[in-house]
């Protein structure tokens, strides 16, 4: 067992329960993003040792959440209940409808302790700040051993980045990411030099897809889990999104992961490089892996994915170009934003450095808006529990920065309505990279665009009701005038920003009465962005 820390605990006894003398047994709590055969727990069976997993409304209800999201992992949780039991773990699996469950981790741990009289309870570390506090409360009000170990998943420890970064002014994943790729040696020469002679290959991945090489077929399993839905229901369980239940297209097991992560390499990575930043209507997955359910629930480790892509390029089944901006995805970005999310929590959540405080609009929930990029993005979100990074943030989190949408409430919309949303990844993504809310902790600039990058990306544009390449009057496209709008809105944060000089030399020479027109358009739209 790996990462031990033992939790303060107090020594009182509970009233009215005397401890059993007898050898009691060891609980152990499984979370739903814990679902990691491999884990070193599992290694031998123990049989005054007790798996615990549970459904509950605690973690439901904590946000709205997708109904798919909430399918998968349920579905996924008690798959991994079965393998534990048919490898002869002792198991108990605390059902949503279950009359016993107090529809609370921490409650549920009550009950069942004094159940098995239990002499300690033991956890892998949450990755959720909220969940990780709440353990270790729990842990320390009860006359019980608890003990919280390391999840053998990640690359990096909770504090390693920022004892990487030291006193930087700002911490640049690049940076980050080279220093990874140098510690698990990966896409290096034997002297320790990058594949290829660069790092990155980012400016050889922005194409837009021509329409060929086609999409591959989609090669996720299909589940029916339409009995698991109706007891979803039943308790009363608010969600949104379409659950296609009869239909669900997401791994449940280790064993499936592994076949999607073949087919990727195989029939996917090849093309992944050259369009993972474009949008096309007809082929919303393009050749995206994803891969990232069923990596934030563990049952896939990023080791072993970056290593069979990096197989792949070395045996001439990818392009380096391919390999690398997947591989910058994982060991990259996605230990960075782990860093960043562990060394500013908490508190991150509540960030606003823009002062930005308009409600999210009621398409959020239907689609329903004539902007065609949008509703295409969001629509694919409510029908898929899915969205690429670019629809989520460069369609999506671009009009919601800069519209001036309230970023607490869009951090809650990404956490509920995506299937690989769990807080330590999508709240830096989402208040850091997207909405600058953290006042540049992440990004150099914002990420934000007007209607030409969309335009030129996708064929978003095609037949919608705003025209991209105007910027007021009616039928101008949205993006146009709120892009320059954002920026003489906020000019006192940016103007002095060096990537930005080139929008503030524009924006200067524009003339008094356009910009004028434009400001006015773009007040327009935020103020009536429910009717878009």
């Amino acid at each position: 067992m790996t990462g031990v820390a033992p939790i303060p605990c107090k020594t009182s006894q509970p009233a009215g329960k005397p401890r059993a003398t007898a050898p009691a047994v060891t609980l152990r709590l499984v979370l739903g993003d814990q679902l990691n055969p491999h884990h070193s727990w599992f290694g031998h069976v123990d049989p005054e040792v007790v798996y615990v997993l549970m459904e509950v409304r605690s973690e439901t209800d904590y946000v709205l959440h997708h109904a798919q999201k909430i399918l998968a992992i349920f579905a996924a949780m008690r798959e991994f209940g079965r393998q534990l039991r048919a490898a002869g773990h002792r198991v108990r699996y605390v059902k949503l409808d279950d009359p016993s469950n107090r529809q609370a981790i921490t409650g549920n741990l009550d009950a069942l302790a004094v159940h098995y009289e239990a002499r300690q309870v033991q956890w892998q570390q949450p990755d959720e700040w909220r969940l990780d506090r709440a353990l270790a409360d729990w842990g320390a009000s009860h006359d019980l051993a608890c003990t919280a170990v390391d999840t053998e998943h990640f690359l990096t420890g909770r504090g390693d980045l920022a004892e990487m970064m030291g006193e930087r002014p700002q911490w640049l994943m690049e940076d980050f990411y080279r220093q990874m790729r140098r510690r698990w040696q990966l896409l290096l020469t034997p002297q320790g030099k990058p594949e290829g002679g660069q790092w990155n290959y980012d400016h050889d991945n922005r194409k837009r897809w021509p329409g060929t090489p086609p999409e591959p077929p989609d090669w996720r399993p299909t589940h029916d889990h339409s009995a698991l839905w109706a007891m979803v229901e039943q308790t009363g369980v608010k969600s949104f999104g379409n659950p296609q239940a009869a239909a669900m297209r997401w791994p449940v097991n280790r064993e499936e992961a592994l076949q999607c992560l073949d087919a990727f390499i195989d029939t996917a990575l090849p093309n992944f490089g050259a369009y993972e930043d474009a949008l096309a209507s007809e082929a919303p997955r393009l050749f995206h892996s994803l891969l990232s359910f069923a990596l934030n629930v563990k049952m896939l480790h990023p080791l072993e994915v970056v290593q069979r892509a990096e197989d792949a390029s070395r045996a001439g089944k990818a392009p380096l170009a391919a390999t690398e901006g997947f591989v910058r995805q994982i060991i990259g970005w996605r230990e960075y934003v782990r860093g960043i999310y562990w060394s500013h929590m908490p508190g991150y959540d509540a960030q606003n450095a823009l002062g930005h405080h308009t409600p999210l609009p009621h398409w959020f929930w239907s689609g329903d808006t004539r902007m065609r990029c949008l509703h295409l993005a969001i629509t694919q979100s409510l029908e898929t529990a899915h969205a690429h990074h670019i629809q989520r943030l460069m369609v999506i989190g671009n009009f919601a920065l800069l519209a001036g949408l309230d970023p607490k409430e869009l951090h809650h919309w990404y956490l509920g309505i995506y299937i690989d949303a769990f807080e330590w990844v999508e709240l830096p993504n989402t208040l850091g990279m997207s909405q600058r809310a953290d006042g540049g902790v992440i990004a150099t600039k914002p990420y934000v665009s007007s209607a030409a990058y969309v335009n030129r990306m996708s064929d978003y544009c095609r037949g919608c009701a705003y025209d991209p390449k105007q910027r007021t009057g009616d039928g101008a496209c949205p993006f146009n005038a709120l892009y320059w709008d954002f920026f003489a809105r906020h000019a006192d944060v940016f103007q002095d920003n060096p990537r930005l000089r080139m929008v503030y030399r524009q924006l200067e020479k524009m003339p008094e009465d356009q910009l004028g027109a434009i400001q006015q358009h773009a007040a327009l739209v935020r103020r009536d962005v429910d009717r878009l």
